[in-house]
This record gives C-alpha cells, structure tokens and sequence, in this order.
C-alpha cells in the first residue's frame, strides 16, 4: 500500500480533468492519425510512485524538445498507452488513452492500477505510427506481506554542466526494485561555454545549459527538456519506477518557503516558485495528489514496502524557515538554536510521528533531502565551529524533535542527498554528542562537483571533530542499497570520473547496519 496525503488545497474541476488526462469537451483533439515531423518521444519514458497495485506512468511529447512548447501545437492529442506482463507486451494487462494537454506541456500522467503485487510489469506509449521505448517498473509487496529482502538505488544532484550521467547507465543494471531520487533533478542556472569549479579555478568544459537563468515557465520546461535528453538519464527512468521528491534547485539555490537568494519580495518570488512547480510536476512520474494546487505542492507522503520498510518521503524546503547566520558554510550563531526554527514544518512533523509510532514494517525510513548530521565543517585551524546552515546543522530545534521521534526505534535509517559526497554515521542526540538513535547515510551527487578525488579535503580534521561520522568519499555515483530482515547494507557506487564518457563503475565503500544497532561497520569496496 502506498499512502499519500491528500493535497493541502482542494484542486477545481478543471485542474483535476487535466491532471487525470481526461476533458469533457476537450476542442480540436489531436488522435491517432496525428503525424509528427520529428519523434514524438524524444524525452523517453518513466514510472513512478509505485504501489502494491499498480504505480504512474508517464511521457512528454516534444518533437523539437528545446523549441517553444517543444514544437508541439496548442491542442491536446490523444495518447495511447499500455502494461504488459511480459517484455514482449504478449499478455497485456491494462491499457487505455490519455490526453496530453497543452497546459501541462503535452505531458500524460496515467495512474495504473489493479495490478498484482511484487511483479514486474513493462509498460509504452502510442500515438499514431509513433511508439515509446518500453519501460520496466516493479509493484511493491503487499503492506504488511513478510518481505525477506529488498535492493533499491538513492540518486540525484545532476548537474548537467559538471558532468556526465555515466553512473546512471550503471544503476539501470542494478535492477533495484525502485529508485529513491532526493532531488536536484535540474539546475537553475544560465549556460555558460567555460567552466569554473567551486574552487574558483577554470575546471574541464563538459556541456553547457540552453538559456539564461530560470524564471519563468517557459525556462524551467525547456531545462527539463534538455536533461531528459541525456539516454543514461533515460535508461535509468526505464529500469525502474522512482519516488521523486524536490530540493532547491529545481527552483532556486538555497530557497526556502518564499525565501529567495535574490532578495525578491515573496510575492515575486511566490510567482518563480509556482513556475517551477508547475514544470516539476509536468515531467515527474508523480500522482494527482502533487499536483500543484494553492501555490504548493504535497511532495511528503509514506510508501510501506511489505512489512520491511517504512519509506517516509519527506519535504524540507516549503516549510523552512530562513538559513540562520548567513546561509552557506558558516560559524555557529545564535540562530543555529532558535526554538521557533523548522525545517518540516509543524504539521509535517506530526504526521511522521503518528507514521512512526505505528511501527508499521521493520525498518523505519526517513528518505528526504539535507544532511541530519550536525558536521563541524573545520578542515583547518578556525577557532569555532562551522556547519552547512542550509543542512539540518543549521537547525538545531528541529533536529532534536525528529532525533526524539526515533529514540527507541529499532532500525531507524535516514537517507539524503545534497552534498554532492559520500558520508556514512550515526545521528546522535544533544548536538551529536548523546545516545545514537539511527544511521544516516548520504548519498553522493550523480554529476554535481565534477570528478572529485577518492579522498576529499580535510577528512582526517573532519573525521576528528566529528567521532559520529565512520566515512566520507568524494566521487560522483549513487547509492544501493540491500535490505534484509536483520541487516542494511549500503554500497557507495561511484565512477572515477563524469567530465569525459564511459567510467567504469566502482564500489568506493560498503557500510553495514544491523537492525537495532545504529553503528555502522565499514569496509572497503
């Protein structure tokens, strides 16, 4: 069973016609006879959200992927879509027609359902002579069915400037039952024809963005059009369904609720936000629930994996309050300790303390965006201590009440993303120095920082200030994970480089977690 809260504003008739695919009197309607002057699926395929029954479909139709409305014209047009049991679609067994929706970006969002649990199913779209590539997604366990094991894959942070996504290519042969994707899908950024790392210093030229800076929705479809491009990206998408969730800069840098870098007065920024919601949306695999609706979206929802996991997908960016000291990597200031902070929001907490007090499957899963641990960031000689005020470091209130929440839980595991490393540790109570109540591990960036080195800058003062950390790595790849009833084994997959193709794939590192034992034994890859 997969949960999903219901949006926090009612959408209207007309958003939830065209969020289902349907129109009661849709004009002009495009059907199978429509011929298009280029490939019609050019930004592949994908699955996601998926359930014991059934999970999302979807596609975008863009012939000319990087034209305005991807040379597509303002009417919608009838797709056809089908799941089959089989690769070869021999024994189909659902099928239907959407409608892909200007409004939406000509994007289809078909919700299957009745379908049987824990088994693969292959899935395509039609459109006249036009057909997608297949795609591959796999139904979850039944809740509360025994489940013994499980491999699933953690990814994201994809700069498509920095890199290449060759680790991509690599997960889709992992064959993970799905794929958890923390966020920083796209970055916000204007193209640029050199490259310059965070260093300052020139760094190797990879591929550049199409466009400027993102405002507007226009911006953000066309980004999305050029990411989706890339045929790692799409292979992955094509192996398994996704549970996708938003960072920063699917936005913005940084932004949280209607807070920007820019300084923009909220209400502007507000109208940016809504743009990129709106695109966010139109090119995830996700459900009617998301659907963007009083400027918002529901992006926080539970999926229960048999009675092994417990997955809790969280939000960390709507319900923000301001970085304390000055955003970035900062010296520890007043406002690290503000008890009004938040990071979920108090409703959000809520709701995953009542999730968790269930005790629903055997391991308890907090899936979300920013790193829990609260890193003394000092890898020289800086007389006080510095965190990452945009992780859950900077936040010291909140942290504590989630940390709280998992005192006493057993198999209690958080997963994140962001920093664009590798890090395993525990998390500890009372700032990281009381009782360790679970693991986190982070998950490096896909391409976001480029190469990076086997050992990153500073680790042995890093490593010293911080007893709670057991590892950290600083190359690109993802996370697999392999789940049994008494133990959680986490491999770090990582490539040695991302600015030039075909990087063979390594294991930088494997942490073992046994349920009830929130240390994690490290070894080698």
């Amino acid at each position: 069973m997969t949960t999903i809260l219901p949006a926090t504003a009612p959408l209207s008739r007309r958003t939830l016609l065209a969020a289902g695919g349907a129109l009661l009197a849709a004009p002009a309607v495009l059907r199978a006879q429509q011929l298009f002057a280029a490939y019609p699926f050019q930004l592949g395929i994908a699955a996601g959200d998926p359930a014991s029954d059934g999970f999302v479909i979807w596609t975008r139709l863009a012939p000319a992927p990087l034209d305005d409305h991807a040379g597509m014209p303002m009417q919608p047009v009838e797709v056809a879509w089908e799941v089959a049991a089989d690769e070869q679609f021999a024994n189909r067994v659902a099928h239907g027609t959407a409608l892909a929706l200007p409004d939406l970006g000509h994007s289809v969002h078909v919700e299957v359902t009745g379908l049987l649990p824990d088994r693969p199913y292959w899935y395509r779209f039609t459109v006249g002579r036009e057909r997608s590539i297949a795609g591959r997604a796999r139904t979850l366990p039944a809740a509360g069915t025994r489940l013994d094991r499980l491999r699933f894959a953690v990814a994201g942070c994809q700069n498509y400037e920095h890199g290449l996504y060759t680790a991509y290519r690599h997960l889709a042969g992992e064959d993970p039952a799905f794929v958890f994707h923390y966020g920083d899908y796209i970055y916000e950024g204007r193209g640029s024809p050199t490259a310059i790392g965070y260093d300052g210093k020139p760094a190797p030229f990879v591929r550049a963005h199409a466009g400027q800076q993102l405002f507007d929705l226009a911006d953000y479809r066309r980004r999305y059009a050029q990411y989706k491009l890339d045929p790692d990206l799409q292979a992955a998408h094509a192996a398994a369904a996704w549970f996708t969730t938003f960072d920063d800069h699917e936005v913005e840098n940084n932004w949280v609720g209607l807070i920007d870098q820019e300084g923009d007065a909220p209400e502007v920024f507000a109208l940016r936000r809504a743009a990129a919601f709106q695109a966010y949306y139109e090119n995830m695999p996700m459900r009617r629930s998301a659907f963007p609706a009083g400027g918002g979206m529901q992006l926080y929802r539970r999926a229960l994996v048999g009675d092994l996991l417990d997955l809790h997908l969280l939000d960390t960016r709507q319900f923000r309050t301001d970085q304390p000291c000055g955003d970035g990597f900062r010296t520890i200031c007043t406002g690290v300790a503000d008890p009004k902070a938040q990071v979920m929001g108090l409703k959000q907490e809520a709701w995953l303390g009542d999730a968790i007090k269930q005790r629903a499957a055997r391991w308890q899963v907090l899936a979300q965006q920013v790193m829990m641990m609260p890193l003394d960031r000092r890898t020289a000689d800086e007389p006080a201590a510095i965190r990452n005020m945009d992780s859950w470091g900077g936040y010291d209130h909140p942290r504590e009440r989630i940390l709280a929440m998992l005192d006493g839980v057993p198999g209690a595991i958080v997963l994140t993303g962001d920093e664009h490393q590798n890090y395993a540790g525990q998390l500890r109570r009372d700032g990281g120095t009381g009782r360790s109540v679970a693991t986190e591990f982070v998950s490096t960036s896909i391409s976001s920082g480029g190469d990076g080195a086997d050992k990153r800058h500073g680790e042995e003062r890093i490593r010293a200030r911080n007893p709670y950390l057991a590892w950290t790595n600083d190359r690109r790849g993802y996370l697999l994970c392999d789940v049994s009833r008494d133990t959680w084994r986490a491999s770090f997959r990582t490539v040695p480089y991302v600015t030039r193709a075909d990087a063979p794939l390594q294991t930088a590192g494997i942490a073992t977690v046994a349920h009830g034992d929130p240390t994690p034994v490290f070894e080698r890859g």
